[in-house]
């Protein structure tokens, strides 16, 4: 897992420097201040590989790149079997147009999975993307990493020919019809995973076509009697049922080439997802990161889990506050902000806000308010009226019409007009 990172002149960020929680660790910002790109780098510094170089299909996961000629550095700490953080720094060769560094297999004893905001996912393995001895050469003779397309993650991921995963669909339906542990586990996780009062249970296999001959998994649904096909799902059930398909397909191959090396399954795992909210109700919101965690600790009994996210939604850090442990360096909140033109990170301290409105003002997400933008000009007028000891009355009914177009008959701002109004003497 890693332990923190620094970088130089990348991306919107002149400098950077961040020391991860060991379990939980939340981003949140504006749009467009690196986010993603945060995600793309610790990806890399944990295997030495940008996700679009080793699938040219991906729309993201580029190679990060300096800025303006400038020296680019990144440096990071990983946590190994040793328990002892290892160094390493790397900078940017312009000539070769890549990232320097320590040559040979990354070192990191763990499985490191990348659930990208598009469908799009990644994973490395220390079992399977395993590096060979010659002499004192490291010789890469495996994947580098698996790194799957949105459609890949459906119908499969195949390298010059060679199949690495036979995808959603037709793994799904194998485990299924034969009942094996991977199904069983699959079963579990999507129950956990459900969002509140509406169990993800899978249906039996069907046909949806005379032109597909595959046995296509479904899903039972609140509503109705048969069961949906998975292609049929909405976005939201997609992604988690995608989610939790590669989570175990990733862990049971682990231990299975594991066991194969003769080697003992790893002692850590790193999930990284962007945008854990997408496409999800706001039911769905509140209960997915809890009980996210409780799923990984159940799959990977043996290992440390470490998991880094970032969110958009203030339900989702709403749902945090009775799991968030600030006491020490378990968990982490890392909020991006733009200072004086450039992206500037904060390690922020977690304190419960007790309501998502709450939140949507908070340092997270820095509105002046919880109010619709048509709302909220109304709020700054009448704030502003109040203040002013010119105001007529007739500039006062003015603003009181406005008031009848925008706000509903119940909203609490009438109760202070009405006060305001009587104090004045122009409220009959």
């Amino acid at each position: 897992m890693i332990h923190s990172l620094n970088t130089q002149n990348i991306g919107p960020f002149p400098n950077m420097e961040i020391t991860f929680g060991d379990r939980l660790n939340i981003i949140t910002g504006d749009n467009g201040l690196g986010k993603s790109f945060l995600l793309d780098i610790i990806w890399w510094a944990l295997t030495r590989k940008w996700p679009r170089d080793v699938n040219r299909r991906l729309t993201q996961g580029y190679m990060a790149r300096p800025n303006r000629k400038q020296v680019g550095k990144i440096e990071f700490f990983l946590t190994t079997n040793a328990q002892t953080p290892v160094a390493y720094s790397s900078t940017f060769d312009y000539s070769g147009q890549a990232w320097t560094g320590r040559p040979g297999r990354p070192h990191n004893p763990g499985l490191v999975l990348y659930a990208m905001a598009d469908g799009s996912f990644a994973v490395w393995d220390s079992a399977r993307n395993y590096w060979k001895k010659k002499g004192n050469m490291d010789i890469q003779d495996r994947p580098p990493a698996y790194v799957f397309s949105p459609a890949e993650v459906w119908d499969g991921l195949a390298v010059d020919s060679a199949q690495l995963c036979n995808g959603l669909i037709r793994d799904w339906a194998s485990w299924q019809k034969e009942g094996q542990e991977p199904y069983k586990a699959l079963e579990e996780l999507l129950s956990r995973l459900s969002p509140p009062g509406e169990p993800l249970a899978p249906g039996d296999l069907t046909r949806i076509s005379l032109d597909d001959v595959r046995d296509m998994p479904t899903v039972r649904m609140a509503y109705g009697e048969e069961p949906v096909p998975l292609v049929f799902a909405s976005s939201a059930i997609r992604r988690v049922l995608a989610l939790a398909y590669l989570l175990v397909w990733s862990i049971e191959e682990h231990k299975q080439a594991s066991e194969l090396l003769n080697q003992p399954p790893a002692n850590y795992v790193t999930f990284l997802i962007d945008e854990i909210e997408a496409h999800l109700h706001p039911q769905w919101q509140r209960s997915l990161v809890p009980s996210l965690l409780t799923a990984m600790s159940e799959l990977m009994k043996t290992s440390v889990v470490q998991i880094i996210m970032t969110t958009h939604s203030p339900l989702v850090l709403s749902s945090l506050e009775n799991v968030f442990d600030s006491s020490g360096s378990k968990d982490a909140w890392f909020d991006i902000n733009l200072v004086n033109g450039a992206a500037e990170i904060t390690h922020r301290p977690f304190e419960k806000q007790g309501s998502t409105a709450n939140w949507l003002t908070s340092a997270a997400f820095d509105l002046p308010s919880d109010y619709s933008l048509p709302k909220e000009k109304l709020w700054q007028k009448l704030d502003a009226a109040a203040h002013n000891e010119n105001l007529s009355e007739s500039e006062a009914h003015e603003l009181e019409q406005e008031m009848h177009e925008i706000l509903p008959d119940i909203d609490p701002l009438w109760i202070r007009w009405r006060k305001f109004m009587r104090s004045k003497g122009w409220e009959a």
